[in-house]
């Protein structure tokens, strides 16, 4: 029974740390492409930039879309590249 309960600990805290892990990109990511926006599905819809994702060895497009928020009264705080330890980080959009 300890064993399980140590082993589940270690594998909470193993995920823990792996979701905050960060890859440091040494090539500044190219500007911003602008799209146009095709008409919201709905009201409630929120536009999510495209944005540049770094794939490991170049930068790849990922286009923008309209999503439906996950409960109202929530705003969408876009993702974007920050200048971090010698290279660049993405820091995930993520509902506010």
């Amino acid at each position: 029974m300890k064993k399980n309960l140590l082993i589940l600990a270690a594998a909470a805290l193993f995920s823990t740390g792996a979701a905050f892990s960060q890859v440091i990109v040494h090539v500044r990511p190219p500007a911003p492409i602008y799209e146009h926006r095709p008409p919201a599905p709905g009201p409630r819809y929120a536009w999510h930039d495209g944005y540049h994702r770094w794939d490991g060895h170049r930068y790849v497009w990922m286009p923008g879309a309209w999503v439906a928020p996950p409960r109202p009264g929530v705003v969408w705080v876009p993702g974007h590249w920050r200048e971090r330890g010698g290279g660049w980080v993405w820091i995930e959009g993520h509902w506010r």
